[in-house]
Formats: structure tokens, sequence, C-alpha cells
């Protein structure tokens, strides 16, 4: 099992940039692949970036270029840069990890607003 918690969202403005960080309980170099979501209001949950423990990274086609995932598996965390930040990318923000099941944590309100 693990836990994961996120922190760093907040109100910018467009074009800004935030730094999102997970933190989770137990040592996360044996799992494989950790990723972000993000949920916006009325809408579905989606995917938004991966990194494996081998540090290759994926990324969705709406944020390539302007996030960076990456994770430290010395201090136990994951990391998404925003930069560029638009309107559309308002949302609530979920660090995730799968270990013989889905760890969610319980997300981080980003909002990109003049």
């Amino acid at each position: 099992q693990v836990q994961l918690v996120e922190a760093g969202g907040g109100l910018v403005q467009p074009g800004g940039s935030l730094r999102l960080s997970c933190a989770a309980s137990r040592n996360i170099v044996h799992i494989y692949e950790m990723d972000w979501y993000r949920q916006a209001p009325g809408k579905q949950r989606e995917w938004v970036a991966s990194i494996t423990n081998g540090y290759s990274t994926n990324y969705a086609a709406s944020v390539k270029g302007r996030f960076t995932i990456s994770r430290d598996n010395a201090k136990n965390a994951v990391y998404l840069q925003l930069n560029m930040l638009k309107p559309e990318d308002t949302a609530v923000y979920y660090c995730h990890a799968y270990l013989s099941g889905d760890y969610w944590g319980r997300g981080t309100q980003v909002t990109v607003s003049s």
C-alpha cells in the first residue's frame, strides 16, 4: 500500500507557472510508473503525464512542451512543473500509482484565471 499527498496548487494568471508535488508514504523506487491526472469541473478525470522508475516520461498532447514530470526516488516524491498555464488547465490534479491496485491522492486545486 501507499498513501499519496499532493501539494503546490493555487491560483495563477494565464502564462504563469506552478510546481506540484506528490509525497508518497513509502519507498517508490520499486513503483514502476507514477502518474498525474486532472479533473476539470463537469469533466472526466484525464491522464496528464507519466514517469517510470527508469525516468522515461510521457505526456498528454494538451500539455506536452508546457508541463514536466519528474521523480526523486530518494525523497519518495513525484513532481509536475506546470509552465505557460492556460485557463483550460484549471482542474484538480491527482497523483496516481499502481501497486497491486490503484492508489490516488486527494488532489490539489489549480486555478488559472486573470
